[in-house]
């Protein structure tokens, strides 16, 4: 019968009793196929990590660059990674890093949320903001 249609027959189920095949271009359905899953990978977003490094003693004019390249991050629906670095006997002073932390969170209280709260891990101080549902 497919071949007298000019069509290809295709098992679709060959696990059932009795199997189960299909008449059908066999060509077109692959394209058909192919082109969903295209339209499907376009329409998904991808959502990144970007991080924006300070050190615990950033001048103003440097903090609000990088709160502005952070704003415009997370305004782009994309998680942001604050992280303090300490270099030499900074670490000492992890107070300052922590300050530092909860400014960022009250700059951008407004469009982000804190996913991970502040964590030291070896010489840095790292916290995950992720951007608000609006």
């Amino acid at each position: 019968m497919a071949q007298a249609k000019g069509l290809d027959l295709v098992e679709v189920f060959p696990n059932a009793d009795p199997p189960v095949c299909r008449i059908m271009d066999y060509g077109k359905f692959k394209y058909e196929q192919q082109k969903r899953q295209q339209e499907a990978k376009k329409k998904q977003s991808v959502i990144q990590i970007k991080e924006v490094k300070f050190r615990p003693k950033t001048d103003e004019h440097d903090y609000q660059t990088k709160l502005k390249h952070m704003r415009r991050f997370l305004s782009d629906g994309d998680r942001c990674k604050a992280a303090v670095f300490f270099r030499g006997r900074e670490i000492v002073h992890q107070d300052r890093g922590h300050s530092v932390l909860e400014r960022v969170v009250n700059d951008v209280a407004d469009i982000a949320k804190v996913e991970q709260p502040p964590m030291s891990e070896g010489r840095t101080l790292v916290m995950m903001l992720t951007p608000v549902k609006k």
